[in-house]
């Protein structure tokens, strides 16, 4: 019996080792950081209509940019298509988009809200390029390209169904 309570001393008198965990650290620590770096994200403020906006939009002029997967139309909610943008060899027009939304500018320059309507089959690599272009246009000031502001408060929705590909299709 005094065997086994002298073992039992040397059980309990041991220190806390601590050297897997350090183990543990040294590979865990330069890991997170590597992949921190590395996983950067963007955020796209995104702001959605109101239930008033449909008051709103019939007393004054509401842009709207239809994303389609052959064009881009751009028109306002109350009278209609403005102009219509199709694809060219290297996919949508967005040069095009952009100077067209400079002159819209010029006419309404206190505007600085749009609504861009996408179809289901439009990629989104090709959204977030029409929504950079309808942000900003690029500008040259002082020998420096800049950026101009166009309309910044981008409301994003469903289109409705093509009109012009129901008529073509008559299944």
């Amino acid at each position: 019996m005094r065997r086994r309570k002298h073992g039992h001393q040397q059980k309990g008198s041991g220190e806390l080792n601590i050297m897997p965990f350090m183990n543990l650290m040294v590979i865990l620590l330069p890991f997170l950081l590597i992949t921190a770096v590395f996983s950067r994200t963007a955020v796209l403020e995104l702001t959605l209509p109101g239930p008033s906006s449909q008051e709103t939009a019939q007393a004054d002029f509401a842009l709207e940019i239809t994303l389609r997967a052959d064009r881009i139309e751009v028109g306002d909610r109350t009278t209609g298509l403005l102009t219509e943008l199709a694809n060219g060899p290297e996919g949508y027009d967005l040069a095009g988009l952009t100077d067209y939304l400079a002159q819209v500018k010029v006419r309404f320059p206190d505007k600085v809200d749009a609504t861009l309507l996408v179809e289901p089959q439009v990629s989104y690599d090709a959204v977030v390029h029409v929504m950079d272009a309808v942000r900003s246009a690029p500008m040259a000031q002082g020998g420096a390209q800049v950026a101009a502001e166009l309309f910044p408060e981008i409301s994003i929705g469903d289109a409705t169904p093509d009109a012009l590909a129901a008529t073509a299709d008559p299944d």
